[in-house]
Parts: C-alpha cells; structure tokens; sequence
C-alpha cells in the first residue's frame, strides 16, 4: 500500500542539499507541505531552501523556506509558528542538519566540538521542543533524529560529531516514553550517502552507489503513518538494517565477594551474548538489579 502525506506538515531541517533535499523532494512527492530549513547559500549566492521550494513548487506542491540556524531556538520557535499559522498542524520533522568539524581530539578545538554538538543535538532538540506541543495537542506526530555509525561505533576524528549523533539517541529513547500516548512516534536513522559531507571518505564506486534517494526510503517510512516506534534504521547503497542495543544477563556478586578483583575474573561471564535483551527503559535495569538482589539474597527482603 502506497505511503500518502496528503494534508499533512513536514519540517526538514538541512534541506537545502544533500540528504535533507532528497527527504523533502521524497515526501512532498507524496503530498506533504513542506518547510524547508537551511541557511547554506548554493554556489550560485542564491538560497538552497529557496531553490528546493521552487522545485516543489513548480511541481504543484507547497513549500515555503526558513532560512535560520537550527541552533537558534527563538528562531525554530518561529518557524514552528509560521507553519502552524500557514497550515494549523505540523505531523513530521525531520532532524537532518548538521555540519562537520573534524579533528583528532587531541588537537580538537572546543570551539569546534560545541559547534557540532550544537547543531546535531542541540539542534535536533530545539526543533522538536518547538513543534512538541502541537503534536501532542492534535495527538500525533513523526519525529526522525539522524543519528550515525560515527555515533553508534565511533569514528577517527570525529569524537564531536560521535558524542552529538549517539546523544540523539538517549534524546530519542526518552521522547518515545514520553510521546507514546500522545501517538508520537520518535526514530533514528543513521545514514550513508554520497554528499557533500562524505565526498573525502568514499570512493568513486561507493559514490555512485550511495544515493541520497536510497536513505530517503528509510526516511519516509520512519515519519509516516506506519512509522516503528524507537527503531534505529541504517540505510545506504540499498541496505538496510536496524542497530538494537542489549544488555547481557550478567551476574551476581555477594556483597562480601563484590571487589574489583571478583569482577574481572568473571568478566567474561560479564560479557556473555547468551540471554541478553533490550530493555524498555532505564528503571527496568533498576529493576532487574534489584530483583537479583533478592533472589539471591533472601534474607535482605
């Protein structure tokens, strides 16, 4: 069955090129409005969200730009407000922008890593802060975050776009707990594409086959109607697959025996991938702890 975003509301952020173009042109070929946000100016001086809207437009769809930093809250306040005037609802975002600033940490600038972390994570949080409350007023809402393998498995040279891509995913997991009832559905894609942000780091073969156009199918299905719930989805060159993370059954150490010296002699019964199991939130670990606790120490209940 064919995905439809007719009468609703997207916001993608960095649309201007690149991935975020792709994600915009994707869904407003299945009926959705648009806003695209970007502040970059193409090589020609003229607005890339300019360019993007006019494409859409000409295509019969509509759009209109914002051309303000991600990382200005007051300013994603309004823009938020300027299509909740234009249109009365805003069902999708997408958190794509970002920039790079790499370095190895050692001779990282911190100028440099609070730039990245401010875009990418504190970005992505200021969009969704301002669109929250009209997705849980009208009781639904997509939320994407882009996370990365950077992020996921870290990345020489990018321990500032890794610590801002992995914290949307903490970001992500809270806003799912929070945004359930509400049918607010939050989600990460972590994506490989051939942009202008991965032109050093892949080569002519890996270039042609990585299509933005490919990671927009993961995109699309990750904000629509559909859409998973906490799911980090990966794309790129035609793959896809989902990123989970576990946690081992582990063991239990007496209080007696609880020493560092008991820890690393059982650290590969520590380790054991058998029995492991995501958890649903914080407090189930919590739980689990304290239950062993009991089971193996009944005399402490």
């Amino acid at each position: 069955m064919s995905m439809s975003f007719d009468g609703q509301v997207a916001i993608v952020t960095g649309a201007g090129n690149g991935l975020g173009r792709s994600h915009a042109l994707a869904l407003a070929k299945r009926g959705a409005k648009l806003v695209i946000n970007d502040p970059a100016r193409n090589a020609d001086g003229k607005s890339a969200a300019e360019d993007v809207v006019a494409l859409i437009t000409a295509e019969g769809g509509e759009a209109i730009a914002n051309t303000d930093s991600v990382a200005d809250f007051a300013a994603m306040e309004a823009m938020a407000a300027k299509a909740l005037s234009k249109w009365g609802r805003i069902d999708v975002l997408v958190n794509n922008a970002g920039l790079l600033r790499d370095k190895s940490f050692s001779n990282m600038d911190m100028a440099d890593f609070r730039t990245v972390v401010d875009v990418h994570l504190m970005g992505s949080t200021y969009c969704t802060k301002a669109v929250w409350a009209a997705m849980r007023e009208q009781r639904y809402g997509r939320i994407a975050m882009t996370t990365s393998a950077s992020g996921l498995y870290g990345s020489f040279g990018q321990a500032n776009y890794s610590a801002a891509k992995m914290g949307l995913v903490g970001l992500m997991n809270t806003l799912h707990l929070e945004g359930a009832k509400y049918d607010i559905r939050v989600n990460c894609l972590a994506p490989i594409a051939s942009t202008a942000m991965t032109e050093q780091i892949l080569d002519e073969t890996q270039h042609a086959a990585m299509t933005p156009e490919s990671v927009s199918a993961a995109l699309v299905y990750l904000v629509s109607r559909d859409a998973p719930e906490r799911t980090i989805l990966c794309a790129g060159a035609g793959s896809y697959t989902a990123t989970k993370i576990y946690e081992t059954d582990g063991i239990f150490l007496a209080p007696e025996d609880q020493t560092p010296e008991n820890v690393a002699a059982r650290i590969d019964a520590i380790l054991d991938p058998n029995a492991q199991k995501a958890l649903v939130d914080g407090g189930e670990q919590a739980k689990k702890f304290a239950e062993r606790f009991l089971s193996e120490m009944p005399s402490a209940g």
